[in-house]
């Protein structure tokens, strides 16, 4: 079971136009299931280039433990993300996350550290502020990856 809220934002009261103009967003997650729980912060801000497309970037926290496994994934991502019409949102995303695993297991402790790319295309439904979609990760390895599979529904919040 998966639980994700968006609670993140911010105003920023700078009297240059740049700043006037990015949006801030970002979510928090918290999932429980047997054995384990994980959370997960990811603040980000876009910047319009036209009325239509958007660039921007991404910090990325994660942390779980389930049974005798302790993950923490860090990194951060580039986005950018196209309106061809006011309700829908196509978009594409480069995360490169470190991942610092370890697990107990007798006689000794197991720790697998690693850089985990993933290339993301989604596509939305875009209300207001809020975008609800589903995105696929090209790059996703079955092996390695934190992410439960390739494809993963999504929520994006800005303001």
């Amino acid at each position: 079971m998966l639980l994700t809220s968006l609670v993140f934002a911010q105003s920023y009261t700078n009297n240059s136009g740049f700043f006037k103009r990015v949006r801030y967003g970002g979510s928090l997650g918290l999932g429980f299931f047997n054995g384990g729980f994980n959370i997960n912060v990811s603040p980000s801000a876009i910047y319009p280039l036209t009325n239509e497309f958007y660039a921007g970037a991404s910090l990325n926290f994660n942390y779980a433990k389930f049974n005798d496994e302790k993950l923490l994934a860090y990194g951060g991502s580039i986005l950018s993300l196209y309106n061809p019409i006011p309700d829908i949102q196509i978009s594409a995303e480069f995360e490169q996350l470190r991942i610092n695993r370890s697990l107990e297991a007798f006689p000794t402790r197991i720790e697998d550290n690693y850089w985990l790319p993933a290339l993301f295309l989604g596509v939305g439904y875009s209300t207001y502020n809020v975008t609800f979609g589903l995105r696929y990760d090209l790059l996703y390895n079955d092996n390695k990856s934190i992410y439960g599979n390739a494809l993963m529904p999504f929520v994006r919040v800005y303001f």
